[in-house]
């Protein structure tokens, strides 16, 4: 639980189990936090024999703002990206890849398992693609290809992403419309426990509030662009998880990732929509378990 200077800049680490065991890099998504994993996923990773390694990602958590790149406008980013215009954008995905490969780096680990989920699974395809060498297995979690000709979500889900409260207020009006969106994606053969939910986008409103980064963090995965053909020369083992009632990246995300990965394994989930609720997470981390098991037999 510390900060840690990594690829040049200050990241918020927190870690699970032993140090000697096998390490597992954990990447959450656009705009959440470490908070977000949910406690019994760390714990079966670490019952499993992982050493989990959990950053924040770069513009979210505690990790560093880039708030000296200025306001981004939703209007324009929107229209930019409708119309695939250039986006200007204060990084891209490669940076939060030089990120976690710095985190590995603190920690003295040379090659590592790495795990992502949603734009995190755009993190740890990155990743692959970058340092092929230091990455033991890969799985990409409710993720993407970026591949442009597979729309993301229906237009009101993804409005949602970048949305803010209609009225202008603090904690209490952004618990009500997280709490909206989540339910607008979230897993309807999992779903969660609203006072529980509501809790913790509370205590995540506490520890970050961070619109502003959210922005940048969506402008970095829109200005870089598909991935489709660099995927094709992945030789890393990797398992491509999806739900199959995914409203924000439906199914088509994961089939085309698997597709496209050569001897990539597509797990696909009923019932589980863009969130890791209830028993979805020791599930996941049952599969990526087999996944290492049977790259390190």
């Amino acid at each position: 639980m510390a900060h840690i200077s990594a690829n040049g800049i200050e990241i918020y680490v927190e870690t699970h189990g032993d140090p000697a065991a096998a390490p597992l890099l954990m990447v959450r998504g656009l705009g959440s936090q470490i908070i977000h994993w949910p406690d019994a996923m760390i714990a079966r990773f670490v019952e499993q024999g992982f050493f989990v390694i959990a950053p924040d990602n770069r513009d979210a958590g505690l990790s560093q703002k880039f708030d000296d790149f200025g306001p981004i406008d939703e209007a324009e980013l929107s229209r930019q990206v409708e119309q695939g215009l250039p986006i200007t954008a204060p990084y891209d995905v490669t940076a939060f890849a030089d990120d976690h490969f710095a985190v590995l780096d603190h920690f003295g680990i040379e090659r590592a398992s790495i795990f992502g989920i949603s734009m995190g699974g755009m993190i740890v395809q990155t990743m692959t693609l970058r340092a092929p060498e230091r990455v033991l297995t890969m799985t990409s979690v409710m993720s993407s290809s970026s591949n442009p000709d597979i729309p993301l979500g229906t237009p009101a889900v993804r409005d949602l992403l970048l949305a803010q409260p209609e009225a202008p207020g603090g904690r209490d009006e952004v618990i009500a419309f997280t709490l909206a969106c989540d339910r607008a994606w979230g897993s309807p053969g999992y779903p969660f426990e609203g006072a529980e939910r509501a809790d913790l986008i509370g205590r995540a409103y506490d520890r970050c509030w961070t619109p502003e980064g959210v922005k940048r963090q969506y402008a970095a995965v829109r200005s870089s662009g598909s991935r489709v053909e660099k995927l094709r020369t992945i030789t890393t083992p990797s398992l491509i998880i999806h739900g199959l009632d995914d409203a924000l990246l439906q199914p088509e995300h994961g089939r085309d990732c698997a597709k496209n990965i050569p001897g990539a394994v597509l797990i696909e989930i009923p019932g589980m929509g863009h969130d890791l609720e209830g028993a979805l997470g020791p599930m996941i981390a049952d599969h990526v378990t087999r996944h290492v098991g049977a790259h390190q037999a």
